[in-house]
């Protein structure tokens, strides 16, 4: 079984910085491991729908982002920690949400469609005051 654990969340002013941790353990039926996952991080925030933020590859080579957080957010994985990191500058208000991250081990490259990630963290919530 596979298991994700985020971190990092917290209460920053507008403009300020976090970086949120995703630390995966386990592993799939098939005996696949963090450095095998495409690697998502989603968020939700009060009242709306669960949306896309970041995604990267097995690697790391491939990232794509949401138009709404691109230029100011960074993904990144160390697949020597099994870790997955989101780097968060220039934050709005608009950011504030719980923040998920997610693991597809199906494909090579992380997509934008949450259903096909099969592992899910349990969030970690993000405010940003103005």
């Amino acid at each position: 079984q596979v298991h994700l654990v985020e971190t990092g969340g917290a209460l920053v002013q507008a403009g300020g910085s976090l970086r949120l941790s995703c630390t995966a353990s386990g592993a799939t039926p098939f005996g696949n491991t963090f450095s095998k996952f495409a690697m998502g991080w989603f968020r939700q925030a009060p009242g709306k729908e669960r949306e896309f933020v970041a995604a990267i590859s097995w690697r790391g080579g491939a990232t794509s982002y949401a138009d709404s957080v691109l230029g100011r957010f960074n993904i990144s994985r160390d697949n020597a920690k099994d870790t997955l990191y989101l780097l968060m500058n220039s934050l709005k208000p608009e950011d504030t949400a719980v923040y998920y991250c997610a693991a597809d081990p199906k494909h090579e490259i992380g997509r934008n469609n949450g259903a096909q990630y099969d592992y899910w963290g349990q969030g970690t919530q993000v405010s940003v005051s103005s």
